[in-house]
């Protein structure tokens, strides 16, 4: 893959936001700090296990060599959202694990957020995942750790073509995070991450109304996922803030 136009770096400013992975490698390199966002659901899922005492190993496929990466860590593999709908097993479904209990590790794989939180590891970064439920948890975290550099990769979907599809979910989650980290006094965003936080601001209160409206969670309640796209709206109501130590997020 070529190199992106050193511009698209965003090294100017202290506080940068770029979408998926490719955005990640490019605002990335010389940041102390990396946020991944993914509301639909991956990071919705790590805070609520996090949440519950599990720590979530990121992997990137859900295929034979995810069940080798379980078995080798002594952990249990999530299924696919819609392959474990009615058999309670936890999944990709942040509502299958409300009621997780007994996991000490789970292994989340997710071609999105994980995909990413990898990515971001490889470049040094200390990597965050974030969402709605933990926005202000995040930004009180982060505030303090601001003058590292602090990249924010909303992860998007993907079209059927396989390219990238902005989703409005994940601009709303970074810029939660982003704006309240300019409430407590952290400046240097990029023009980039000052978007995502005027666009979540334009939004704020009515984020029950609007997340199951967008596309992304349409598609979710539409296919009998209500209850994650209602559990993902629910601003700041995680106190957690999942840090990725080693091989898998546990509570910072």
């Amino acid at each position: 893959m070529p190199d992106p136009h050193p511009s698209h770096r965003q090294r100017a400013h202290t506080v940068r936001l770029e979408w998926g992975p490719v955005g990640a490698a490019a605002i990335a390199p010389g940041c102390g700090v990396a946020v991944v966002v993914d509301v639909l659901s991956f990071t919705t899922s790590v805070t609520l296990a996090v949440e519950r005492g599990a720590t979530v190993l990121p992997y990137r496929w859900r295929d034979p060599s995810a069940e080798e990466y379980a078995a080798a860590h002594d952990a249990a593999l999530a299924g696919g959202r819609r392959a474990v709908l009615a058999q309670g097993t936890p999944s990709l479904s942040p509502a299958s694990l409300v009621g997780l209990a007994g996991v000490e590790r789970l292994v989340l794989p997710s071609p999105n957020g994980s995909t990413i939180s990898l990515g971001l590891a490889d470049s040094g970064a200390s990597v965050v995942a974030a969402c709605l439920r933990n926005a202000a948890a995040v930004a009180d975290w982060l505030a303090p750790r601001a003058g590292e550099g602090l990249a924010v990769v909303a992860a998007g979907e993907r079209w059927p073509d396989g390219s990238l599809r902005p989703a409005v979910e994940d601009l709303w989650g970074a810029g939660a995070v982003l704006a309240g980290l300019a409430e407590r006094g952290v400046a240097g965003f990029s023009p980039e991450a000052e978007l995502a936080a005027s666009a979540y601001r334009s939004v704020a209160g009515r984020l029950p109304e609007l997340l199951p409206a967008c596309a992304s969670g349409l598609e979710l309640v539409d296919g009998g996922f209500a209850e994650d796209v209602r559990l993902a709206a629910e601003l700041d109501a995680s106190p957690v803030v999942p840090v990725l130590t080693g091989a898998g997020f546990t509570r910072g």
